[in-house]
Order: structure tokens, then sequence, then C-alpha cells
């Protein structure tokens, strides 16, 4: 299998944070601390260390239907939610973007267009602009397959390579350099992190000061009738579909009950102000089916 990671992606992979033997330490005394230590994976009680592998298992067996199933189970509105999304992060030329647990390119793509359309506009304003000073959105995921299928849809779709990166991480400790980071964005992807916390701290570690950290995901829907009849077709409809459309029930079950699972809005928003993150905000959409949180570095 060819790597999906870039050879700066590398450099920086080995020049960021401790030293090997200092972060070979950390890691030991992390899953140390994590013996015993129990996870959701959906409804079910796991090893804490083997969530991971689960979540994992999970997404490469989804990543050839991914895009299908999102279409069927949201009837499309999926892409209403991703267009506002990336409406509200305010790209701008140079800027460097990173797009988490974003393998298919969904945001990544909208962000890309985003960007140069604002680099586009500063050009006709005058400002000079070239391969050092144009932005670059970098998409990472935990799962090679499903970048593989990220890096062939932009392929396909003929987008241009020079300002896209493709990184293979964990989102609870990426190889990215510490402050480098102006947007930060993860869509549907929080709540199959292991360790929320860890993953909302490692993203403050990444922004730059003033960068600003965006979270799409599905919430929690309070108001009747809507809850009554989402909470119907998420356990009857959307297993269902997994069954008949990816042939694979079981993965589309966990992802229904990781999103039970998941902090609520007013939760989430207390976890990344214990991490750090200021002046943050959250947004319903559909009823609270998915929320945009938003907070800052300072």
């Amino acid at each position: 299998t060819t790597s999906a990671t870039t050879t700066t992606e590398k450099e920086d992979a080995t020049t960021v944070g401790a030293s090997s033997d200092a972060r070979a330490s950390a890691a030991s005394a992390s899953a140390s601390a994590s013996m015993g230590r129990k996870a959701s994976f959906g409804y079910t009680e796991v090893e804490y260390t083997e969530k991971e592998k689960l979540v994992r298992g999970v997404f490469e067996r989804v990543a050839p239907s991914y895009d299908v199933m999102n279409d069927l189970m949201s009837a499309g509105v999926h892409r209403l939610w991703k267009d506002y999304f990336v409406s509200k992060v305010g790209a701008f030329a140079g800027m460097t973007h990173l797009d988490v647990a974003g393998g298919t390119g969904d945001i990544a793509f909208r962000v890309l267009r985003a960007l140069q359309k604002a680099e586009k506009n500063a050009e006709l304003d005058g400002q000079v602009l070239d391969g050092k000073t144009r932005g670059r959105v970098i998409v990472s995921d935990i799962n090679p397959a499903m970048l593989h299928e990220g890096i062939k849809r932009a392929t396909q779709r003929g987008l241009s390579q020079s300002q896209l990166e493709w990184l293979e991480g964990n989102a609870e400790k990426l190889p990215i350099e510490d402050n480098s980071i102006d947007v930060y964005t993860i869509a549907f992807g929080l709540r199959n992190v292991t360790n929320t916390s860890a993953a909302l701290a490692d993203a403050h570690r990444c922004l730059k000061p003033g960068g600003k950290y965006m979270i799409l995901e599905f919430s929690h829907v309070e108001s009747e009738p809507l809850k009554s009849v989402y909470d119907f077709y998420s356990f009857n409809v959307i297993p269902k579909l997994g069954e008949i459309v990816a042939r694979d029930r079981d993965s589309y079950q966990y992802l229904v009950e990781s999103i039970r699972k998941f902090p609520t809005q007013e939760k989430l928003k207390t976890m990344m102000r214990d991490v750090g993150f200021k002046h943050v905000t959250h947004e319903n959409l559909t009823g609270g089916m998915v929320a945009i949180h938003t907070g800052y570095k300072e």
C-alpha cells in the first residue's frame, strides 16, 4: 500500500515535539495509564486500548460506500450542513488549514475552493503570492483506507495537489508542529476518538495564537416530536440501509450508537473551555441533529 503521508509531513513528524525517546516514554506511560480503563464503542464498553482498533475497522469497511451512505442516511442534507460549516471557516490568502478525520476530502475540497477564491481576490487587489506564500489544506485521518478514497476523489475531480496534503495521524497526538495551524476543522469525526479531551487539547496545541477550532458533529435533539422521529429513523432505518447498501449493518449500528454517547452541546463547550479554548460557542442545525462548535486559541 502506498503511504498517504507526503515527504514534508514525514519530516514534520520526525521533528515535532519531544525526542523519539521522550515520545516513546510518554506513549508507554499513556498505555500503562490506560490499563483497565473502559471506553464506549457505541453502547458497548470495551477496553480503552481496543477502541481505536475497532473504529479503524469500521471505517475500513465503510470507506468504499461512505459517500453513498451519507447521502442516503441524511437524504443529501449532509451536503448542506458541510457547505454551511465551511462558509463559517473564513478562508484567507496564505492560510494553513487542517481538516482532521477528513479522509474522503468532503470538507477539505470545499475549503480548498474557498482558499483559492480568497487568493485570487487577493491577487486582484495587488497581493503577490507564490509557492511559498500560498495557503495549504492538510487532510488528516487515522485510517489509510479513508485517505486513499480522498486521494482518489481528488484525482478524479482534477483538483490541484500543490495546495493539498494528506497526513495519516491520530487526532489525540497529531504529527503537526505546535502553533502552526490557522484553522482546524473536524467534521463527524470527534465522536469516534477514544479520548475526546485529548483530541481537544491537541487541537489547541496545533493552532496558532488567534487560531480557530471548528467542530461539526451529530448532536442531541431535545424537542418533541422531532426527537422521537429522529430516534426511530436512527435505530430502525439507518442500520437497515447499511445492511442493504453497504452489506454492513453492524458498522452503521455503531455509528448511530456513537452519536447518542457523544457529549451534549453544553458539555462539549465545557470540555473545550477546560483545555484552554476561549470565546466558545455552538450553533444547532436541523433542530440539534447536528451542531457546530467554535473556539479560539488566545
